[in-house]
């Protein structure tokens, strides 16, 4: 017998311990589906062709957001004559900006627990019946609610979105299709007032509302059929809803400090300081139950680190700097330069589409590049002396808006480095929720940013100041001398956020991109 026997023998005639044995018989005999097994393969990755399909559909649903943004605008004076009533119009508008900032990371975090599809579907369906609800809504009370219902469901588009192209492609590649849809969101934002006009003026002002159906009916047609080919990455956990309703609580309160501030109310009196007391105390309330619940609906760390903080403040600081000029331009425009108010309108075009040749720029940079977070440091402070030039100079209009088109050009690139810079940084089964969050703290930034911009002129002008368009008269009467001379502040503002923008950056660690490199796809490919 030689060695290899005897261990044999020996092992065969080897007795388990009482307590081992005993334990073993307690386990269970049952047979378990081969069904509700995990599948040993990884599953088969998607084609260039449904990438591609994915990515429109996706595309198409983001412009549905953008659209309806800006396309009510224009038609507010149509509906205000219809329902006799022009006191509470600004509601139909800023009832869709509270409800889609305020679920914005309620999305996000849901589709980390109950997957991309089910987040999708619910967001549209909201989205779908909202539209419907205006549409036939017999008076402006169920108008502003039905906007409120409309804008639940646009606020989840953004961060699902966002999550599932993070989904597809890697993340190296994932900033040239963050450039393709910041160019959806501009185009969305530049024909929602024109095509809004021409439904109030020439058909019904319901039109704009009713154009989401079909719209919608498409995105949805496209994207589900190849839904289950995405790889699943969301975690079932218990949901945290007293912290999403604590958040969701301070967000609204806080919005509406910053819309009724210096408007409805003077910002010191005891109705907005009252709120004010209100949304900090919802706030701290929500930081002490997140840090105690076991799986809180946003995890305190994950905003930590050397990525994430940096992150979201740059992209904050420059999607309110751009949506801060935006929005107060025009009266600059019409009080120096003597434009009517839809010249004014398209001189807001270089603003905004140069913007996203800026993110284009950087998509493709950081398919290429290792260090891909110097072309936004780049661009940042490139911006930030583009605006000090604009601080420092009086210049005609030509020479204005050619500045300003560089200094959107430099602006753009933040975005796609900022989101899939935060994306790379956190777990796979967290980035529906970091791109929630990431959504949700750039929305209350652009909406903090337009309140300063408004409370910063009015301070340099030592008087109210009317919206653009609204009052045009009254806008040509202010001295072109007295708003230049207030506008190097609101520039100065600017600058001052691109340039923490761009510090941000600099600070902010350089995590390596997964995913193959443009060298690397051209070899693949051969």
């Amino acid at each position: 017998m030689n060695k290899f026997e005897r261990q044999s023998s020996s092992a065969d005639t080897q007795t388990l311990p009482d307590d081992i044995a005993e334990e073993l018989s307690r386990l269970s005999s049952e047979v378990l589906s081969v069904d509700d097994a995990p599948s040993l393969a990884p599953p088969a990755p998607l084609s260039q062709d449904e990438v591609r399909t994915i990515v429109i559909s996706l595309m198409l649903t983001m412009f549905l957001a953008a659209l309806d943004q800006t396309i009510v605008a224009t038609a507010l004076p149509t509906i205000g004559r219809q329902f006799h009533d022009v006191s509470n119009l600004s509601w139909v508008i800023t009832a869709y900006l509270l409800a889609s900032t305020a679920v914005a990371p309620v999305f996000g975090t849901l589709s980390d627990i109950y997957g991309r599809r089910v987040m999708i579907i619910i967001s549209l369906s909201l989205f779908v019946a909202g539209s419907v609800l205006c549409a036939i809504a017999p008076n402006l009370p169920m108008l502003i609610l039905a906007r409120g219902l409309q804008g639940l469901g646009g606020g989840g588009i953004m961060p699902v979105v966002q999550t599932v192209i993070s989904d597809v492609v890697s993340p190296r590649e994932r900033g040239q299709y963050q450039a393709y849809f910041s160019s959806v969101w501009m185009v969305g934002g530049i024909l929602g007032p024109v095509i809004g006009g021409v439904f109030a003026e020439h058909l019904r002002w319901s039109m704009i509302f009713w154009i989401n159906v079909p719209l919608a009916a498409a995105a949805i047609a496209l994207l589900l059929p190849r839904m289950k080919k995405i790889p699943v990455f969301h975690r079932k956990r218990k949901v945290d809803w007293l912290g999403g309703v604590l958040l969701m609580a301070s967000a609204v309160v806080f919005m509406l400090v910053l819309t009724w501030g210096g408007t409805r109310f003077l910002w010191l009196s005891p109705t907005v300081l009252a709120m004010v007391g209100g949304a900090v105390a919802l706030a701290v309330t929500f930081v002490w139950h997140a840090r105690r619940a076991d799986e809180p609906f946003l995890p305190l760390p994950l905003l930590g680190g050397s990525v994430v903080p940096f992150g979201l403040t740059a992209g904050g600081c420059a999607l309110g700097a751009i949506t801060g000029l935006t929005v107060q331009l025009p009266l600059y425009y019409e009080a120096v330069y003597h434009l009517s108010a839809s010249e004014a309108g398209l001189a807001l075009i270089p603003l905004a589409a140069v913007s996203t040749c800026g993110a284009a720029i950087a998509g493709r940079t950081m398919a290429r590049a290792k260090h891909y977070k110097r072309v936004a440091i780049v661009g940042t402070s490139w911006a930030a002396l583009c605006g000090l030039g604009l601080t420092l100079t009086t210049l005609p209009l030509w020479a204005l808006l050619t500045l300003m088109a560089a200094f959107a050009l430099g602006l753009g690139t933040t975005f796609p480095v900022c989101v899939v810079s935060v994306q790379n940084s956190v777990a796979r089964p967290q980035i529906g929720t970091i791109t929630g969050a990431l959504n949700f703290f750039r929305s209350l930034m652009s909406s903090f940013t337009v309140a300063a911009f408004a409370a910063i002129l009015l301070i340099a002008l030592g008087a109210d100041v009317p919206l653009a368009g609204e009052h045009h008269g009254a806008v040509n009467a202010i001295p072109a001398d007295d708003m230049r001379h207030a506008f190097r502040y609101v520039f100065g503002a600017a600058t001052a956020l691109m340039a923490g923008a761009a510090l941000c950056l600099i600070m902010m660690e350089e995590r390596p991109l997964a995913g193959p490199s443009v060298t690397q796809q051209v070899e693949m490919a051969e």
